[in-house]
């Protein structure tokens, strides 16, 4: 039985502190869409995503009306895409079958232009990456992702080198925006419902409702009361706001299934941060006491922040899954972006943050001068962490064309905006070069 002070504690946080549900994302299997005609496989795709997602956007809505609980974004996810054009030569026509499909269905993103290449890369996964910045630069709602490494696999340094050329053609097609649709993941999940990275991954069914809550706000909120207590207090304090705010989720995401008739899949438990005051997971870190995101000690804080979000959210959903913890993008995150303006959080220091946290490097600008070797090298350094800890990371990083240290990128919406990061500018050329796999660890062999 739901209290009257829960109901109310919950109608503060969404009035007050920004709790909502950031998407409600339906994954949609493609396997029975194959066809060696690629008009005939764009067209199966079209018919297929349009049908099942159709009602998902007004099904959305009136939730969102009834129960009084934000949903920020409607979502699509499919079948990674190289797994079912394996029959054709041109893997384009289903990237615009997809996007006329989300403009179709009125969802914000589809995602699942995606690869798994983590052990090696057949015709199929070749074309689509090479085809991305052509699919990314011509299309509005499409989102891609590339799995290059897994703990199991090892990491594939061929796929790598191809993704740092791809994200750089990506970036001059599109003035950079295509890469902020690009994802290049270690030991990517199956059932992500946030984009840019979200796929329905082969282990899945036919269709899902995975739905991604998102209370930054409310955690900080709710530090605020804790000030100065030891950080035992803080964690706990952390693990009841963050069961309160999965409840939300787990309801939404009963209620979009039942509605739907599609079964539900999971409840992703990242704290998902927007460009908006008051709904930045950097502010939670300087809460608890560090002087800037980025600062000795944002390390320690935001292992414990993940940590306990993860123990919070896990009993208050039947099933947890997605990536699940706290997202650190710095553009969609105005504490990232102050502390990043400010020279006090830089490339090296994300990338430590990433062993503990949620994914990885997300939403970074950089030089648009950056070469391809040095953008897969940051990828490969990324792929390590994910794989000897056995651990989702990812690389979104966007070159800015034209621009330099010190300019700022502007995306818009819940992309934000970006001061452009120094990169290390020593040569990753004969690193990348030597291409062929880096084996996986010792930790891999667990049976």
């Amino acid at each position: 039985m739901i209290s009257t002070n829960e109901i109310n504690e919950t109608l503060r946080m969404i009035d007050h502190e920004k709790l909502d549900v950031r998407t409600i994302t339906m994954g949609i299997s493609l396997l029975d869409c194959v066809s060696s005609d690629p008009e005939k496989l764009a067209r199966n795709i079209y018919d297929r995503v349009t049908r099942k997602a159709g009602q998902l956007v007004r099904v959305g809505q009136e939730i969102d009306r009834e129960f009084g609980v934000p949903i920020v974004n409607k979502r699509v996810s499919v079948t990674p895409i190289a797994l079912v054009s394996g029959a054709v030569n041109d893997v384009l026509p289903t990237a615009y079958a997809l996007d006329r499909a989300a403009r179709e269905t009125g969802v914000d993103f589809i995602g699942g232009y995606s690869a798994l290449v983590q052990k090696g890369m057949t015709g199929a996964d070749r074309r689509l990456i090479e085809s991305l910045p052509q699919a990314l630069s011509e299309t509005e709602k499409l989102c891609a992702s590339v799995n290059v490494a897994s703990t199991r696999a090892g990491i594939d340094m061929d796929a790598v080198r191809l993704m740092g050329e791809a994200i750089v053609k990506t970036a001059e097609r599109s003035g950079g925006i295509g890469c902020a649709k690009l994802v290049v993941f270690a030991n990517a999940v199956e059932d992500n419902p946030f984009m840019a990275g979200a796929f329905h991954g082969p282990g899945e069914g036919d269709t899902a409702i995975n739905v991604g809550v998102s209370g930054p706000g409310v955690v900080k909120s709710a530090l605020e009361k804790v000030k100065g207590q030891p950080f035992d207090v803080v964690a706990e304090t952390i693990k009841r706001t963050a069961f309160r705010v999965t409840r939300v989720g787990q309801l939404v995401a009963m209620e979009a299934s039942r509605r739907l008739g599609v079964p539900f899949g999971i409840v992703d438990l990242s704290l998902a941060p927007t460009p908006a005051m008051g709904d930045s997971v950097a502010h939670i870190l300087e809460e608890m006491g560090v002087e800037q995101c980025g600062g000795h000690g944002t390390t320690a804080a935001l292992a414990l922040l993940n940590d306990a979000v993860k123990k919070g959210g896990v009993m208050a959903s039947s099933h947890v899954g997605g990536l699940s913890g706290a997202f650190i993008p710095v553009s969609e995150d105005i504490g990232m972006i102050e502390a990043a303006a400010a020279g006090a959080l830089s490339l090296d220091k994300l990338e430590a943050m990433t062993c503990v946290c949620s994914v990885g490097l997300d939403m970074i600008a950089i030089p648009g001068d950056t070469p391809s070797s040095t953008i897969a090298a940051i990828i490969a350094d990324e792929a390590a962490i994910g794989m000897i800890n056995n651990k989702t990371t990812a690389v979104r990083i966007i070159p800015a064309p034209g621009k330099d240290v010190g300019d700022e990128v502007e995306f818009g919406g819940l992309l934000g905006r970006a001061p452009v990061m120094p990169v290390h500018r020593t040569s990753c050329e004969r690193f990348i070069e030597r291409g062929g796999r880096i084996p996986a660890p010792l930790n891999s062999l667990k049976n």
